[in-house]
């Protein structure tokens, strides 16, 4: 290098470390803010979520047939398969002892509770790299039928209205959502 670039190099070296100097502390302050709000907010979610009640929190242990919550304790669900990170495939049978339909399938935790009868999602398939593949089906436990209303797949909907004889589902699945409307 000639004198004219090593005159440039060491003041643009001596320019960018400078730079460097006089920023780091701003830089380590915001990244320590950062971690500071986060904390902060954590602790503040903590707090309104034991603020809140949220209602009878139900818990299916390994082994034990339990009721089943909001099926007017018709229903006794045992645990099937738990996906990990994600969602729990039950058993189904009937409190009463009655022989059903629901014994042959694989049921997710959501029961719906209309007059035609109980709104399940039924498991087509337990395998995890091929989830979420579910029918929405009635269950009508005078016949002790069950009848596929349509398929979704996510785990993400509910019943948002039920006028006359259709029911509207809607679902969304984390990057687009849809509605269903079924007849009964």
């Amino acid at each position: 290098m000639n004198k004219v670039q090593l005159f440039f190099h060491h003041t643009f070296r001596f320019i960018w470390n400078a730079i460097f100097i006089i920023s780091y502390p701003i830089l380590a302050s915001f990244g320590l803010l950062f971690i500071g709000l986060t904390f902060l907010f954590s602790k503040l979610s903590q707090l309104l979520t034991r603020l809140r009640p949220e209602g009878s929190k139900v818990v299916f242990k390994d082994a034990e047939w339990e009721t089943m919550p909001y099926s007017n304790d018709l229903l006794e669900a045992k645990l099937y398969k738990q996906i990990m990170f994600g969602p729990s495939g039950f058993k189904l049978r009937r409190k009463d002892g009655v022989p059903s339909v629901l014994t042959d399938f694989v049921f997710g935790n959501k029961v719906r509770v209309l007059d035609e009868g109980f709104i399940l999602e039924k498991w087509n398939t337990v395998d995890p790299k091929d989830m979420p593949d579910f029918d929405i089906c009635l269950y009508d436990p005078d016949l002790d039928s069950l009848r596929s209303l349509t398929t979704i797949k996510c785990f993400d909907w509910h019943v948002s209205e039920k006028v006359e004889n259709e029911l509207s589902f809607k679902w969304f699945d984390g990057i687009q959502g849809g509605e269903v409307k079924v007849a009964l």
